[in-house]
């Protein structure tokens, strides 16, 4: 991975890492072993999950130490000041659409490096956003995010497809990573400005 590629990898799994902790926090009443774990898997399971599926092994969590250190320290922040952290509400919701952004990008350039194809690389840009907060959810017996909240699979997607279309073009790079990084992010928090959600079956009204 290219060192642009990996800060943008790193960032991103301190942002889940500190936004999963959090959620854990809320959630479940945990010891720090519960808190720091959470915030791991939150990290760490999506771009598991990609390296699995891609046949990369062992995954890139496992052979980088930095990833761990990273994730660990994103937990032990959140539990070390959670009571401070809760009154940011915002900004906590934003690191989370910054790491859902980051891991959409630098999960689909990982996917296009190791082989795979155009839809196969999109997908997996989604997998590795939202598979660690699904991991999460279903650990606290809540309703995974990405399947009732505003807009949380489809922006990852459309930032995967702006990495991977102009990369099969033969013009991709950082330029395009990070406009697709962008574009994951601005619909994100547009989706929960206005509290705006991804099409229902006709007479399904929004989630509680």
């Amino acid at each position: 991975m290219s060192t642009p590629a990996l800060v943008l990898d790193l960032l991103g799994t301190f942002a889940f890492a500190l936004n999963g902790a959090l959620t854990a926090v809320r959630a479940a009443r945990l010891d720090i072993v519960g808190v720091v774990t959470l915030g791991m898997i939150t990290a760490l399971g999506g771009g598991i999950l990609r390296d699995v599926l891609l046949g990369a092994l062992p995954p890139a969590t496992f052979s980088d130490w930095r990833y761990l250190a990273v994730a660990t320290a994103g937990g032990l922040v959140a539990f070390a000041a959670t009571r401070q952290l809760e009154r940011l509400a915002m900004p906590i919701t934003v690191l989370d659409a910054l790491g859902l952004s980051l891991f959409a990008v630098t999960g689909a350039g990982r996917a296009l490096d190791l082989g795979a194809g155009v839809g196969q690389a999109i997908l997996l840009g989604g997998i590795t956003a939202v598979g660690g907060g699904t991991i999460r959810d279903v650990l606290v017996r809540r309703v995974p995010t990405v399947l009732s909240s505003e807009l949380y699979a489809i922006p990852a997607l459309l930032g995967a497809v702006v990495v991977v279309v102009p990369d099969r073009l033969g013009v991709g790079g950082l330029g395009w990573t990070l406009a697709g990084a962008a574009l994951a992010l601005t619909v994100r928090l547009v989706g929960v400005g206005f509290h705006l959600d991804a099409p229902r079956p006709p007479g399904v009204g929004p989630a509680d």
